[in-house]
C-alpha cells in the first residue's frame, strides 16, 4: 500500500508539473511590469484640494436665476435670458484671469445660426471661452478643452419663454468649469487648457458644432476634450444613490473613422483603442492616484441613447473627446416644465442637486487635465512592424520634442482586458523589440514619459 501511494502520488505530481509547465509555456515569456498609478504633485493636490463646494452652489443659484438660459430667449435683458447669463459667465471668466499673470485671456465666440432645426430665425448664439496658455514653448500648441453648455431648455424644446431653471442641465457643468478656471488660472501648465462655455447645445450643438470646426480650420492640436454635462445629483429616479461615482461615456471606433482606417481596425483589431478610449483610460488612472474617493466608470458608448452632448462635436471634427454625467438620472429633473403631478415635483431645480458630488466630480475633471497638460504628448506615429510573420513584436515611434523628456514606456495587454496590463521602460529610443511576444496574441501602445514622471496618453500601435 505505502508503494502504491507512493507511485500514485509521483504520478499526480507529474502531471501536476505538466501543467504547470504547459501553462507557462502558454502564457509566453514574462515581460515588464505592473502599471502603477501615475505621479501627483503636492501643487496639484493643494490646487484639487481648494475646489469649493459652496462656490459650486452659488454659481448654480445665480445660473437659475436669470429665469430661463433657452437658445432663443432675450440676447439684450440684462437680467433675464440667455444674453444675461452670457455677460455675467464672461465677466466672471474675465475676473479669474485676472489673477492668471497675463497667461489667460477671454473671448466671446459669437455667430448667426440661420433657420435650421429647432431654430426657427436667424438666431445669435455666443460662446465664452477662456483660454490658459501653456507655459512651454515646444508643448503650448498643445490644447485641450474642457467644457459645459450654458443654455437649457423645458419640455417644449422650442418654447423660451417658461422658466427652465437648467440647475443640473447644466449648472452642474458650467459651474464645475467656472471652478476649475478659477483654481487653475493661478497655475502654470507645460500645455494650453481652454475652458469653453457653450451656447445652442440643447437646439443641436450648434455652439460647439461652430467652435469645433473653427479649432479644425486653424489646425488646432486639440489632444483632448471632456463635456461635462448632467453632474448634479447623486441620487437617481430609481431610488440609488451614488456620491463616488461618475459616468464617462468615450466611444470607438472612431465617429470620423474613414473607410481605410475601418479596413485597417478589421483586419488587425482595435475596436477598443480609439483615441477617446486611450483619452478615458488616463482618466481612470489620473482619478486614482489624484481622486481616490471617486470611482470612473467608463461606458463604451459615444453618450446615452438617444442623447448626445457637446464632446460629440469634437469627435466629429476627429477630436478625441468624451462626456461626464452622473450615474443614476433622474428624468423627472431633465428638460421639464416645473410643476407638480400627482405629488411629484418635476423640474430642473436646485434642491435636487448635490454640491459636494459637484466639486468631487470637478475634482475628477481637474485631475485629468493638469495631469494632461503638465505631461508630455502621446507619441505620434506608432507602428506594429507587420510585413512578415514573426514570434516577436518590434514597434517603431517618431521623437517627441518637449526638453524634458525622459524616454517612453511601451504598454500592452491581453486582447479582452479593458485596460493596459504590463509596461516595458525603453528610454530615449524610438524602436523596440520585444523578443518572444507575438504581436498575434496583444495589443500594443506607446507612451512618453518627462523627468518629473508624467506619462502621456497612450498612442496605439497600429500595423506600419
Amino acid at each position: 500500500m505505502t508503494k502504491l501511494r507512493f507511485v500514485l502520488a509521483t504520478a499526480v505530481l507529474a502531471a501536476a508539473l505538466g501543467a504547470i509547465s504547459w501553462l507557462t509555456l502558454a502564457a509566453g515569456p514574462a515581460k515588464g511590469s505592473g502599471l502603477g498609478p501615475p505621479p501627483v504633485s503636492d501643487d496639484t493636490q493643494d490646487m484639487l484640494a481648494t475646489i469649493n463646494a459652496d462656490r459650486i452652489q452659488q454659481t448654480i443659484a445665480t445660473l437659475v436665476g436669470f429665469g430661463t438660459r433657452h437658445t432663443l430667449s432675450a440676447q439684450d435683458d440684462p437680467n433675464r435670458g440667455i444674453g444675461a447669463a452670457t455677460n455675467w459667465a464672461y465677466d466672471q471668466l474675465q475676473q479669474i484671469a485676472a489673477t492668471s499673470g497675463g497667461r489667460m485671456t477671454v473671448a466671446k465666440d459669437s455667430f448667426i445660426q440661420p433657420v435650421s432645426p429647432r431654430v426657427p430665425v436667424p438666431t445669435p448664439i455666443t460662446n465664452v471661452i477662456a483660454t490658459l496658455q501653456g507655459t512651454q514653448p515646444e508643448s503650448a500648441n498643445r490644447v485641450y478643452v474642457i467644457s459645459a453648455h450654458l443654455d437649457s431648455r423645458v419640455t417644449d424644446v422650442l418654447n423660451f419663454t417658461s422658466d427652465a431653471p437648467g440647475a443640473d442641465d447644466d449648472g452642474s457643468g458650467v459651474a464645475a468649469v467656472l471652478e476649475l478656471a478659477r483654481v487653475m488660472a493661478t497655475h502654470q501648465f507645460d500645455a494650453t487648457i481652454k475652458f469653453a462655455l457653450f451656447a445652442g447645445e440643447e437646439q443641436g450643438l450648434y455652439g460647439s458644432a461652430h467652435f469645433a470646426a473653427e479649432l479644425k480650420a486653424a489646425g488646432t492640436n486639440v489632444a483632448g476634450m471632456f463635456s461635462n454635462d448632467i453632474i448634479g445629483s447623486s441620487l437617481g429616479e430609481n431610488g440609488i444613490r451614488d456620491k463616488h461615482e461618475v459616468r464617462l461615456f468615450a466611444e470607438s471606433p472612431p465617429t470620423s473613422e474613414t473607410a481605410s482606417q475601418t479596413a485597417i481596425r478589421q483586419a488587425f483589431g482595435g475596436e477598443n483603442d480609439s483615441n477617446s478610449r486611450e483619452l478615458a483610460r488616463f482618466v481612470l488612472d489620473s482619478a486614482r492616484a489624484a481622486a481616490p474617493n471617486m470611482k470612473v466608470w467608463l461606458i463604451y458608448r459615444r453618450d446615452r441613447i438617444l442623447r448626445a452632448s457637446d464632446h460629440v462635436s469634437f469627435l466629429q471634427q476627429g477630436y478625441p473627446a468624451a462626456r461626464f454625467t452622473e450615474p443614476n438620472e433622474d428624468y423627472r429633473h431633465e428638460h421639464q416644465d416645473v410643476r407638480v403631478e400627482n405629488g411629484v415635483q418635476f423640474g430642473d431645480l436646485e434642491q435636487f442637486l448635490d454640491y459636494h458630488y459637484i466639486r468631487d466630480v470637478a475634482r475628477v475633471n481637474g485631475a485629468a487635465l493638469a495631469l494632461l497638460a503638465d505631461g508630455p504628448a502621446a507619441p505620434r506615429g506608432v507602428t506594429l512592424e507587420a510585413t512578415s510573420l514573426s514570434p516577436d513584436t518590434t514597434l517603431h515611434w517618431q521623437a517627441n520634442t518637449e526638453p524634458d523628456l525622459a524616454g517612453y514606456e511601451i504598454v500592452y495587454r491581453d486582447t479582452t482586458a479593458p485596460e493596459w496590463e504590463h509596461v516595458i521602460p525603453v528610454g530615449t529610443v524610438t524602436h523596440y523589440k520585444i523578443d518572444g511576444l507575438t504581436e498575434d496574441n496583444f495589443l500594443f501602445g506607446v507612451r512618453a514619459v518627462d523627468t518629473d514622471g508624467n506619462r502621456s496618453v497612450v498612442s496605439f500601435a497600429l500595423p506600419g
